[in-house]
């Protein structure tokens, strides 16, 4: 990339969203680290190494807390997940709707 244009372009929409120096941090994407212990070939990549996909991509963003999500404390579904009520199940054969397994 010899050409800077996009470089001024980049600054002036920084500019634009209000960004600064500080409140930035750039991540890669579209990456892979393997998490399955292998022999160090190609096919087999030893464990914790990063592959860069051909469309890997930059991320220029805002550094934000990173919160983990918290469990609900009171979770009162209004039905029983192990009930079923066959009462509404459409009643009709397998052979009404496709009589071509009617052989």
């Amino acid at each position: 990339m010899t050409d800077s244009s996009w470089q001024w372009h980049l600054l002036d929409a920084m500019n634009n969203l209000d960004f600064h120096d500080e409140d930035l941090e750039v991540v890669i994407g579209g990456t892979q680290v393997y998490e399955i212990e292998g022999a160090g070939t190609k096919w087999a990549p030893i464990k914790g190494t990063r592959k860069y996909d051909k469309d890997a991509f930059v991320i220029i963003r805002k550094k934000r807390e990173i919160v983990s999500s918290i469990p609900m404390e009171d979770f009162n579904p209004q039905h029983d997940q192990y009930e079923w009520d066959h009462s509404d199940a459409p009643n009709y054969e397998v052979t009404d709707r496709w009589p071509a397994l009617n052989k």
